[in-house]
């Protein structure tokens, strides 16, 4: 997590806990009244919260989810190709996270384990090596 996105997030955090403690607050006062109220009239007094509560809780908990969405990774495609592509062409630094560091679920190539079988065919090593021999001029070593 960013500095930036960790102080939002406290930030938003704050807030929230302060609409929280004025929420339960008013709720207590408004209690104390209706019993106080009910002890001299027979009408009972129901009030809603006022509305600077309401709209710092709302303006608190999207001020939290910018925070949180702040921090969050780059998305992966979401085709296996693509991302298998992207793995190829751009290594793990192309899977760095906000902090310049590479993701702990990076795990390479996924098709590693099948490269790595006994008597797989290399096509882009074969590739390279015909390309090689083209450019020698189609000369069999040796």
């Amino acid at each position: 997590m960013t500095w930036i996105s960790k102080s939002i997030t406290a930030l938003g955090g704050l807030l929230l806990a302060h609409a929280c403690y004025s929420a339960q607050e008013h709720t207590a006062l408004q209690s104390f009244r209706a019993t106080t109220a009910t002890l001299t009239s027979s009408t009972p007094t129901t009030a809603s919260l006022p509305i600077d509560i309401v709209i710092e809780t709302v303006f608190a908990t999207f001020v939290v989810l910018l925070g949180l969405v702040l921090n969050t990774r780059p998305l992966r495609p979401i085709r296996w190709n693509v991302w298998a592509g992207k793995l190829e062409r751009e290594g793990p630094e192309g899977f760095l996270d906000n902090e310049g560091e590479v993701n702990k679920d990076y795990v390479g190539n996924p098709y590693k384990i099948l490269e790595m079988r006994p008597g797989f065919v290399d096509i882009r090593k074969q590739r390279k090596e015909f390309a090689d021999w083209v450019k020698r001029g189609g000369k069999v070593d040796g």
